[in-house]
């Protein structure tokens, strides 16, 4: 599929002054900019909020060679020693420093690829910079933390509103561009649904607009099929739960749980809920990592199956 099918690589904002963050924040990197120099980065916050956006933005702007490394398809130590040492041993043509974007860096593991990537970053330093990104930054070793100047994407809720209002405008203008018609109301209840992941927000348009009309079907809220989910689950009924996941598996796992503990009082019997939010936090935790999500929601729902008593 051609990236320029999709619409979060198609409209990529590609200079630091055009993304979307708070004005502390995006000044702090355009300085980088305009002051030329580099250092080794991280950036934590949750998905979509711009992390790999801005890292390559900053390579554009700083006109540097760089590689993008998927550590959650890449982080292996034998695939991620190769991939580095390849990229980062020869001299850039275009002069000035290379520069290694580790996106989810967390995925990597503790014990022997984040101590490797240490010694990397220590063996290239002459020529090479590192941007690692990632969701939870407690999975990132200290000697790594130590090494890059860290920055935060997590957004208070008046920066949100702000934000909100700034994605809003962007995604009318190309919604405009690709032709789509659409409707306010809807524009904005798909922001409010799945911000601040501006990448889910595209993606969910995207997918919403294929007659060319945004679809108001997109922002189905999950809570009003919660009472089957429920009703499986009180009546240990395994294949109408699993059957719920499969019907919602489109909806992000995030939303699911989220939609779960804010509607539990609704549900559970009161001394079943402190138990019902650990097992949400424990596989809402999991999800980042794993591989099947489907699976993680239907293990997630079997063990409040097994453990919570539903009214």
């Amino acid at each position: 599929m051609s990236k320029d099918f999709l619409w979060v690589e198609k409209y990529r904002p590609k200079k630091v002054s055009e993304t979307i963050l708070p004005p502390e924040l995006k000044n702090t990197f355009q300085k980088i900019v305009d002051g030329g120099e580099l250092p080794n980065m991280m950036f934590t916050g949750t998905a979509g909020t711009g992390k790999t956006t801005i890292a390559k933005a900053l390579c554009e702007e700083l006109e540097l060679d760089y590689i993008v490394i998927n550590a959650s398809a890449d982080g292996n130590i034998d695939t991620l020693r190769g991939k580095i040492k390849q990229f980062a041993s020869s001299v850039s043509l275009a002069g000035g420093y290379k520069v290694v974007i580790l996106d989810e860096a967390d995925y990597l593991n503790p014990q022997s690829t984040q101590p490797a990537l240490r010694n990397f970053i220590e063996e290239f330093s002459n020529n090479c910079r590192f941007i690692m990104t990632c969701n939870f930054k407690n999975k990132i070793i200290e000697p790594l933390h130590s090494r890059c100047s860290t920055y935060e994407f997590n957004f208070d809720k008046k920066t949100m509103a702000q934000l909100c209002g700034q994605f809003m405008k962007r995604l009318k203008d190309i919604l405009s561009q690709e032709g789509v018609s659409y409707e306010d109301s809807t524009v904005a209840n798909i922001i409010m649904k799945h911000a601040p992941d501006w990448r889910r927000v595209l993606n969910e348009c995207q997918r919403g607009s294929i007659s060319g009309t945004l679809s108001a079907t997109v922002v189905s809220n999950v809570a009003s099929t919660f009472p089957d989910l429920f009703s499986s689950i009180k009546e240990k009924n395994f294949k109408k739960m699993r059957g719920w996941v499969v019907n919602n598996i489109d909806i992000e796992p995030a939303a699911v749980f989220r939609g779960i503990y804010d509607n539990m009082i609704d549900y559970v019997v009161p001394g079943s809920i402190p138990q019902l939010v650990l097992i949400l936090a424990d596989y809402q935790y999991k999800d980042a990592f794993v591989a099947d999500h489907e699976l993680n929601l239907v293990a997630c729902m079997t063990e409040i199956m097994a453990n919570v008593e539903i009214k």
